[in-house]
């Protein structure tokens, strides 16, 4: 078994370091492909091109995914007090057609809030996946979001906006 590295042996970019987690999370799942960064003044973006098997490094509903960012994240920014970036991670246009189906789902909840007059929820999601229903839903005036619940099981609930409820 190989030795994990001491922080000494950490790359001194933030970029560098998250690349480092996704290149040797490649090398131990055995999934081939190789990480392409892409970085501006508030994102680090790491892109697995050439991967044999993008479903095993997405996961079911993207869970190895967004657990692999979690930890890159982490260790981008690890002792880094105060520097912070968002990290994403996308493997086979993965993050775009999630974007797309939780914008359809995101939609047919403010549909139906507004049909029925009443707060529909949405199933669990992480943080990020909450933040772009939200900011999906903001561009209407017809409906208002806010989330419930705690972590894992924290949900984004949709309302119509008072008086814009249609009659049936």
């Amino acid at each position: 078994m190989s030795e994990v590295p001491g922080p000494s042996a950490l790359p001194d970019s933030p970029a560098d370091r998250a690349v480092m987690v996704v290149e040797r999370t490649l090398a131990a799942l055995e999934v081939g492909g190789r990480a392409r960064l892409s970085e501006t003044a508030e994102e680090i973006e790491i892109l697995v091109e050439d991967e044999e098997d993008s479903a095993l490094l997405i996961g079911k509903h993207g869970a190895t995914i967004d657990a692999l960012q979690h930890v890159a994240g982490r260790v981008a920014f690890r002792g880094r007090e105060g520097e912070r970036k968002r990290v994403v991670i996308d493997a086979a246009g993965y993050r775009e057609r999630r974007q797309a189906a939780l914008e359809r789902a995101a939609e047919r909840a403010a549909d139906e809030a507004l049909s029925f007059g009443r707060a529909v929820e949405l199933d669990p999601m992480s943080s990020f996946e909450r933040r772009v229903v939200h900011n999906h839903l903001a561009e209407r005036s017809d409906v208002e979001t806010h989330s419930e619940g705690d972590e894992p099981d924290r949900r984004l609930v949709v309302t119509p906006q008072r008086g814009r409820a249609q009659a049936r």
